[in-house]
């Protein structure tokens, strides 16, 4: 029997409440991570990829709001667990890196302190002694002589040494999924290449299973097992990263893909995608991407396609048959 996956989004639904209308951020997405593997999430931004992560941990801001759908981890549907129990969750069993060191991090609080909170709470652990596998760990991220810095503020650290922070606090208490939301933004080309390789590390040292969430289909090539595209708070494609890069079958992972620069590819223009991601409270009642789809025909408008199989393991939500053979 194939093994569960350790954490499975059924038909999941968040939605913003304002006084403007309903904002459908996140609007039925399924999805399943395996035991060891690397899921990597891409869109624009506004596509759903954040809010997908923060419902995770139930950590979506007001006036946001989970209205449906499951979120098993390990089984247990962690929607309907008691607060108390999900604080056990979060942090100790799923971690998380979030978007901005400079912002998540505690201005006024130590590098150690923040590192160790986990252990503190959720270990009951003295504080002298998780100070110590505070600067272990920072030490296996990339810290040196992280013992003499635990005193430091964050303000004393690089960007990517502040991300290296925060992958650390996400890290210390031995999660079995790590969920990174745009690790490498704002970080320039070099250190972005050590983060990610430092993803690599992690993954092979510590066994744990990584959503890697970004913008950048370049990134996921080298990092994840498979892939979810999500346009318009929907997963629009989903498969083996090497089935995605080589045989995509929905229009918008094809524009995503002509926004990459191919190095050694004499002649190739970088085209961006026409037109921008539409209302989420304002939603067609056919694709959301018909406005900005070279291929759309009239059916398209006026039925949103289902998330079907169109190969093995690979799914795609489009009406028109796109083959490509990259």
């Amino acid at each position: 029997m194939p093994e569960s996956p350790v954490l499975s989004l059924q038909d999941l639904k968040t939605y913003f409440f304002t006084r403007s209308g309903t904002a459908k951020a996140v609007d039925g997405v399924s999805l399943d991570l395996s035991k060891g593997e690397t899921l990597g999430i891409v869109g624009e931004s506004g596509s759903g990829k954040s809010v997908t992560c923060l419902s995770v941990l139930r950590l979506v801001p007001p006036p946001g709001r989970t209205v449906g759908g499951k979120i098993l981890f390990e089984g247990r549907d962690l929607l309907e667990m008691p607060e108390r129990e999900l604080r056990q969750v979060r942090g100790k069993q799923i971690g998380m890196v979030f978007q901005d060191p400079m912002t998540s991090l505690n201005p006024f609080l130590s590098i150690g302190d923040q590192v160790a909170e986990t252990l503190l709470v959720h270990e009951r652990m003295g504080r002298r002694q998780a100070l110590r596998r505070a600067a272990e760990v920072l030490e296996k991220v990339g810290i040196s002589e992280a013992a003499s810095r635990l005193n430091d503020y964050p303000h004393r650290f690089s960007g990517g040494m502040r991300q290296r922070v925060m992958i650390a606090s996400a890290l210390i208490g031995n999660p079995k999924v790590l969920i990174a939301d745009e690790p490498t933004t704002a970080l320039d080309v070099t250190i972005q290449a050590q983060v990610l390789e430092l993803f690599r590390q992690i993954k092979a040292d510590f066994g744990v299973s990584i959503v890697l969430v970004t913008h950048n289909l370049g990134i996921v090539a080298g990092m994840a097992d498979h892939v979810a595209v999500m346009y318009a708070g929907r997963v629009v494609e989903y498969a083996l990263t090497e089935e995605l890069f080589s045989n995509s079958r929905h229009p918008y992972t094809l524009a995503l893909l002509e926004t990459l620069p191919r190095p050694g590819e004499a002649g190739h223009n970088v085209r961006p995608i026409p037109g921008a991601p539409p209302d989420l409270m304002q939603l067609p009642p056919g694709c959301s991407f018909y406005d900005r789809c070279p291929f759309h025909e009239q059916h398209c408008l006026e039925e949103a396609p289902p998330l079907l199989p169109v190969g093995k393991d690979h799914l795609a939500s489009c009406w028109v048959n796109i083959t490509t053979g990259r």
